[in-house]
This record gives C-alpha cells, structure tokens and sequence, in this order.
C-alpha cells in the first residue's frame, strides 16, 4: 500500500507541540499529547457587521479582539471606531481626528493609528488607544496614506505608503517617530491593510508601484530583503493578518474586485479558500495564517461586512 507522504506529498512529521504553521490535509503526531492530529480545510463564515460601514480603515488585533477606527464612509471620513469581540462589533471612542488610509498597529486595547489622508490632504499625526479613547501622539516624519503598519503600541512600523509612492520605513519607540535608513526594495502604497508581524520581524505583500504587484518583503529590524511572491495575480487595497512565518492576503483589486486569499508559510505563499464576498480597500486583524478577520472596504460600493477565516485541526487519534 502507497504511504501517505506518496499518497499527499507530504510525510507525516513527529513533533512535541503542533506546528505553528502547516498545509491543508497535513497530518502530525504530537508526541506530548499522544495525539495524531490533522490540519483540515480553511473555510470563511459571516461574521456580524460593522455598525458603520467603511473602507480603508486602521485595524489591528486578533480575531476574537480586532479594533477597527476611522476609514472612508462616502462622501467622508470618518473618526468612528469599533472593537469585535468574536461575535458582535461595539462602538467605542472616536479618533481625534477624521482620516481614512491610515494604519493601525498593537492590540485592541493598546493601539496606534497614524497617517492617512482627509479633505486637508496628507496626515501626519498620529493616535494612541487604550481601550476607550484615543490620545494625540507624535506626527510621522512623512505624512502619508495607504502605508502598512506592523508592531505593538511601544514598538511598532509603518512603511510604504502614498506620499507619493514612498519605499520610507519609520519606527515608534511609544513616544517618537525615526525615520529608519532601511527602505523598501520595492517602493508602493495600498499593501497588506493590517497589522503583520513586529518591529523586528515583518512582512509586506502587494500593492500598487503602480501598476499592481505580488511583491513580497521581509524586515528584520535593520533590512528589507525581497522573498517569494504571492501566487495569485498581482493586486493592491488588500487586506493581511498574521505574523512574518505565517500570514494572510486578502481580497484587494487585482484590475477587478476579487475574494482571492493566500497563505505564507515564511517561505512560500498558496492559494487558499476565497472569501464569500470580493471586495477592496478592506481592513484585515489576525495573529496567523490559521484564524483571521476582515471587515469593510468596497464591493464596489462602501460596506459593513464582515468575514471569519478559520483552518480547523482535529484529532484523528488519541493515545
């Protein structure tokens, strides 16, 4: 009888903890556990919908505990600012100032969100959350709109960005912004929408340079260094979650609206399950490739829906 690395191309790994990452229909012992265990199909669900529906949020967090502030509603931005809990999104302190394209990195209850643009054009400022309310912080060095973001509320990343198409990498210590000498490889705005990775090990995937890209680069701190592309065409206004070894692309505009999401492993990206509903300009908030949220953006029209990605892993023995 053929085994089961013949059978699915992959051999079934000894291990004391489950991975942290792994392909669907990947089978492992986990030898602490005396478990045999198996990673299923990634699937979306609904989730409930934003109270005020946008795009081009800030967003950050987990998918259990995402915050979601300003954005874009038509014809406006706006300052509104909502938390998810896993179930329903709750309205909760509004930003000092109304921004859209801004980003957002840290935690639901000890966040950041800087840049962006209004009717004033480029913003620079930038906004701490606590949980409840938002206090002004530092400016950027660069205004810009439509950068990536990444770290937590003492330590975090924005780069890229439109001001124009920026390749600048600045760094937060929790109280002043420093221009960073690494820049981008590849100089583009409208990348990954979410918070991806730390400071100190982080991932940008897509965007416009323009035109689109499926560019991929990862940061550890002191350089940018180009790694695999994602598989699927090149797009910009997507959605990203997860951290630098395991993240999520999602959604966007590839020159149409798509649902297209893919999976990096820290090596290599695949194509996995579409979001329900193809749209762009949307926020994405997750801690991995395994279980992630998005909410907003634009189908075309502005919206206030909402999608859970899971990838279920089952027992399939116990000791």
């Amino acid at each position: 009888m053929a085994g089961y690395n013949t059978i699915r191309g992959l051999r079934v790994k000894y291990l004391s903890a489950d991975p942290a990452t792994s392909e669907n229909g990947q089978v492992w012992y986990n030898s602490t556990t005396g478990n045999l265990r198996l990673q299923g199909i990634a699937a979306w669900a609904s989730g409930e919908n934003l109270n005020t529906g946008r795009s081009t949020g800030g967003s950050t967090g987990t998918q259990t505990a995402s915050l979601l502030a300003g954005g874009y509603v038509g014809p406006v931005a706006t300052t509104a600012t909502e938390k998810y809990n896993g179930t329903s999104w709750a309205n909760s302190g509004s930003m000092g100032t109304s921004r859209y394209g801004q980003r957002a990195f840290g935690t639901q209850t000890a966040a950041i969100a800087a840049g962006g643009i209004n009717p004033g054009g480029n913003v620079a400022s930038s906004e701490s959350f606590d949980g409840s309310s938002w206090t002004s912080k530092p400016s950027l060095n660069t205004g810009r709109y439509y950068a990536s973001s990444a770290g937590t509320q003492t330590a975090g990343l924005i780069f890229g960005g439109s001001a124009p198409v920026s390749s600048a990498t600045e760094s937060f210590n929790g109280s002043t912004w420093t221009t960073s000498p690494a820049s981008l490889n590849t100089a583009r705005y409208s990348a990954n929408n979410g918070c991806v990775g730390t400071q100190t090990a982080t991932l940008i995937f897509g965007g416009a340079t323009p035109p689109y890209t499926s560019a991929t680069e990862s940061f550890n701190g002191t350089s940018w260094t180009a790694v695999d592309s994602m598989s699927t065409t090149a797009r910009q206004t997507l959605a990203g979650a997860g951290i630098q070894t395991s993240a999520l692309a999602m959604g966007g505009n590839t020159g149409t609206l798509t649902g297209a999401t893919e999976k990096y492993n820290g090596t290599s990206w695949a194509s996995s399950t579409s979001m329900a509903t193809a749209r762009a300009n949307l926020s994405g908030s997750g801690a991995s490739s395994a279980s992630a949220l998005v909410a907003g953006g634009e189908v075309p029209a502005v919206t206030n829906i909402t999608e859970e990605y899971n990838v279920a892993t089952a027992n399939l023995s116990t000791s």
